[in-house]
């Protein structure tokens, strides 16, 4: 693939639309983007075809009436969907991205709650559309982005390209005030309804250029996007980064193609969330455990690994390089807690794990680990740019995490009385509880919505308790809550526990019958409950058969699942 190799320093951005007409000259037939064409085969798009399109799209909507306008985006990650995007987002539109995961009922709730006129969607999606279609909603237009339904992504073009050829400039002409509203991103809604929040160019530019200062990004970078688009953290740190370093963006076409797909595009970066990271782990370390004598000099590759440089760390793992690409600096974490294992396992062959903090209503990242400066386990430190304090701290120093900064959202969407709740004097509340060490990183704790109280005043973090029972290798996943003794009416700790079958098989041999799973689970947690403060000891457990429901970026879903 071709790259500038010349090296040109990070620029002061201040809307997007600056940034991609730059883009257009400074890496003019670098590639931006390897278009999947399905298959693990990928087509090469320079800055110059990727940024001409997008201001044939723009001009092309313009033309149609639509300036001003509320435009939404749906459907899995795609060249076609950054197109999209990107287009609506420098055209005085406000870009609207929603879940494909959702279901009608809530499609139709953020497209009319956002009066979104366009609607640009993916073929996957066209069972939904068509159901939508029937409803009383806003859109005036369908556009498809890979097929024939409706309009075609490829006649908007067309039309704008000729448009453009004949002169006209109008989405050209466009001068974006970062200040104004250009995207409205609904919350997933872990604890109840989503809200839409609203961030402008202003909030984003000023993410681009911390993440461009605490992580080598650079024309050479090229990411892999697994994590969905429509959320903030992909779409920040994935996608626009990646634009603003001029670096290369390749598409995941699926979890069971993964393997392939990262191989071929070979990328030096990769947005997770920890549990693609865990995955990954249990599989490394399942492949090096097949035979006795490869595990043994994998245990001792691990222990002398911390004394090495990264670049002997990255031979002697070479396989496990090489089955990510063999180009792989980095995984930058968030959405939830990674475990200290996995991270300091990968970090021994010689990949960092470089975990973040934030949320939708910061644009997300508000606290990071550097490339230079990180620790495992912990949320980072302050972003640049970014004021972090912690309020109402307890005896033990945990507060809830308050940020101040550009990053901040402008708001929730037709909702007062959620903004002033959420920001006061300029400092978002993000309910989430932290603590901070003497080296200034912080530890996330639990959320506070989330903290169980006990009768004896004593404060438990579900999160904390979670973290040691997935530590367990015969606990899959788990979500900890408190309830009531029907008689004595004393809070205590109950935990619902997805189980690992495939470990406690190897544990017993066989398959074995609920009731001995049951039994099982149970005299591991009396285990666990031996090493905690008594207040903090599970004195329930209930069993799941299936996992629990997840958004999108694998957060459990507690009002959903309790």
């Amino acid at each position: 693939m071709s790259k500038n190799k010349q090296s040109k320093e990070h620029r002061v951005v201040v809307d997007f639309k600056q940034m991609m007409a730059e883009n257009q000259q400074l890496y003019k037939d670098d590639v931006a983007f390897l278009k999947s064409l399905g298959k693990n085969q990928y087509e090469e798009v320079t800055y110059d075809a990727y940024v001409s399109q997008v201001n044939a799209v723009g001009t092309a909507l313009i033309e149609r009436g639509y300036e001003d306008a509320f435009i939404g985006v749906i459907g899995p990650n795609s060249y076609e969907w950054c197109v999209a995007y990107m287009a609506a987002f420098n055209g005085n539109n406000v870009v609207v991205p929603i879940d494909k995961e959702l279901n009608e009922d809530e499609i139709e709730y953020i497209v009319n709650e956002a009066s979104v006129k366009v609607l640009f969607y993916d073929s996957k999606q066209q069972e939904k559309i068509n159901a939508i279609k029937k409803r009383n909603t806003s859109i005036d237009t369908y556009i498809c982005l890979n097929d024939d339904s409706d309009i075609k992504l490829s006649k908007i073009i067309a039309q704008g390209e000729k448009l453009i050829k004949k002169g006209n400039t109008k989405y050209k002409d466009i001068i974006i005030d970062p200040e104004e509203l250009s995207v409205l991103l609904f919350t997933s809604g872990t604890t109840g309804t989503a809200k839409g929040v609203m961030l402008n160019h202003r909030n984003l530019a000023m993410e681009m250029h911390g993440i461009s200062r605490i992580i080598g990004i650079d024309n050479d970078s090229r990411s892999f996007s697994v994590l969905p688009l429509h959320h903030t953290f992909e779409s920040t740190c994935g996608f626009l980064s990646m634009m603003y370093c001029g670096g290369t963006m390749g598409f995941c076409e699926g979890l069971r193609q993964f393997a392939d797909n990262v191989v071929k595009i070979k990328p030096t970066i990769m947005l997770v969330v920890p549990l693609i990271l865990e995955g990954l782990h249990t599989k490394i370390f399942k492949a090096a455990n097949a035979k006795t004598v490869t595990k043994i000099a994998f245990k001792i590759l691990l222990f002398i690994a911390p004394v090495l440089s990264f670049s002997t760390r990255k031979k002697l793992f070479s396989s496990v390089h090489d089955s990510l690409g063999g180009e792989l600096k980095y995984f930058i974490t968030g959405a939830s807690a990674i475990s200290v294992k996995v991270s300091r396992d990968l970090d021994k062959m010689g990949i960092k794990v470089l975990q973040g903090y934030g949320l939708t209503e910061t644009a997300p990242i508000a606290l990071g680990n550097s490339e230079f400066n990180y620790k495992h386990g912990a949320l980072g430190v302050p972003f640049p740019g970014v004021k972090i304090k912690l309020n109402d701290l307890d005896e033990n120093g945990i507060g809830e995490i308050m940020i101040k900064g550009n990053n901040v959202m402008m708001g929730y969407y037709n909702n007062e009385v959620a903004t002033n709740e959420a920001i006061k004097d300029g400092w978002f509340y993000s309910g989430d509880l932290a603590k901070v060490d003497k080296d200034g990183f912080y530890f996330m704790t639990g959320r506070k919505k989330n903290l169980i109280i006990t009768k004896t005043g004593e404060n438990v973090f579900p999160e904390e308790l979670e973290a040691v029972l997935n530590e367990n290798q015969f606990i899959f996943e788990s979500m900890v809550s408190g309830t009531e003794q029907d008689v004595t009416k004393e809070d205590f700790i109950q935990a619902h526990i997805v189980p690992n079958i495939e470990k406690i098989k190897e544990a017993f041999g066989k398959l074995p019958s609920k009731d001995e799973i049951k039994k099982f689970i149970e005299d591991e947690i009396k285990i666990i409950n031996k090493k905690l403060p008594t207040f903090k000891k599970i004195k329930k457990i209930i069993i799941r058969d299936e996992e629990f429901e997840k958004t999108t970026t694998k957060k459990i879903k507690r009002h959903k699942n309790k």
